[in-house]
């Protein structure tokens, strides 16, 4: 397994790890994260503080390991699967727990994920005919404001929080958009590949 491979298989296990962090009703085991008050209003919980590094430290990966495959010649068949996989882990299961517990809206998830499959279907026929379809300007500003966007609310929208400004909603309300858009463009670029011959 070359480097860009172990990089994210370490992805995926650093994205479990967060979602266990997140869902594991640690209550039921004596534990307490402990919460701290920024500014008088501003109420944060330890969970989602160390969650957040893991998220970021994730995130960052993400780009190292497709950097390396790319300068080095190490792109391979499981490394372009489990990168996606990987991908899927982090980003639409925050996504999801942060819609149940309120830090996000339920459409967001919805539409994200609703994209996804529609894309990777498109992907997956137009990958069989002409080859990989490459990411869009649009996905590529998608998976940016996303990445960005989540990591803010993770670390609940601070320091920009305490001047009342919410651009972590901001660049999570662009990523969605930016989802849409992205997912026409791939549908514009490949139809003439979808139509059955």
């Amino acid at each position: 397994m070359n480097l860009p491979n172990k990089i994210t298989i370490t992805r995926i296990i650093l994205s479990v790890c967060m979602l266990i962090l997140l869902i594991f009703p640690w209550y039921q085991v004596g534990i307490e994260f402990p919460r701290y008050t920024i500014s008088g209003t501003i109420v944060v919980d330890l969970k989602y503080i160390i969650g957040g590094v893991f998220f970021v430290i994730a995130a960052v990966t993400d780009f190292i390991d497709g950097h390396i495959a790319r300068k080095y010649n190490l792109v391979t068949d499981f490394g372009k699967v489990m990168d996606a996989i990987a991908d899927k882990i982090l980003v639409n299961g925050l996504l999801i727990i942060l819609a149940c517990n309120g830090f996000i809206s339920v459409v967001v998830p919805v539409v994200i994920i609703t994209r996804d499959i529609f894309v990777d279907s498109i992907k997956m026929v137009a990958g069989n005919k002409k080859g990989a379809v490459g990411a869009s300007l649009a996905g590529k500003a998608k998976t940016v404001c996303m990445l960005v966007g989540l990591s803010l609310v993770m670390f609940y929208n601070l320091p920009f929080e305490l001047w009342n400004i919410r651009v972590a909603d901001i660049l999570i309300l662009a990523a969605t958009v930016l989802s849409v858009i992205s997912g026409c463009q791939y549908y514009i670029n490949n139809k003439e590949l979808l139509k059955h011959k």
